[in-house]
């Protein structure tokens, strides 16, 4: 079981900066791969990023390609999305989420990722 707890939303002026943090519990970080999404009110959720356990593999979603960035520190059980750059079309509920992997590939459908976070709120203003 892997429990995933996100911080570091807020509010933010378009062009700003902000930096998402999501902790996970459990010894074995490191074979999971971990992605960020995000839902905004009326649409479908999203790809944010992804990235592989080892941290070696990430992928972008279109819409947030050289603006955002995943991390991850296995030593801490921590993965990071900073977000620079920020529109107001990046407002939205941003969530966690996790599955076990070791082949190093990113899976970018949210119904491959079994455990997730509770979401944190980004609300971007023009």
């Amino acid at each position: 079981q892997v429990q995933l707890v996100e911080s570091g939303g807020g509010l933010v002026q378009a062009g700003g900066s902000l930096r998402l943090s999501c902790a996970a519990s459990g010894r074995t970080f490191s074979t999971y791969a971990m992605a960020w999404f995000r839902q905004a009110p009326g649409k479908e959720r999203e790809i944010v990023a992804g990235i592989s356990g080892s941290g070696a593999n990430t992928a972008y979603g279109d819409s947030v390609k050289g603006r955002f960035t995943i991390s991850r520190d296995n030593a801490k059980n921590t993965v990071y999305l900073q977000m620079n750059s920020l529109k107001p079309e990046d407002t939205a509920v941003y969530y966690c989420a996790a599955r076990f992997s070791i082949s190093g590939r990113i899976r970018t459908n949210d119904e491959e990722y079994g455990y997730w976070g509770q979401g944190t709120q980004v609300t971007v203003s023009s």
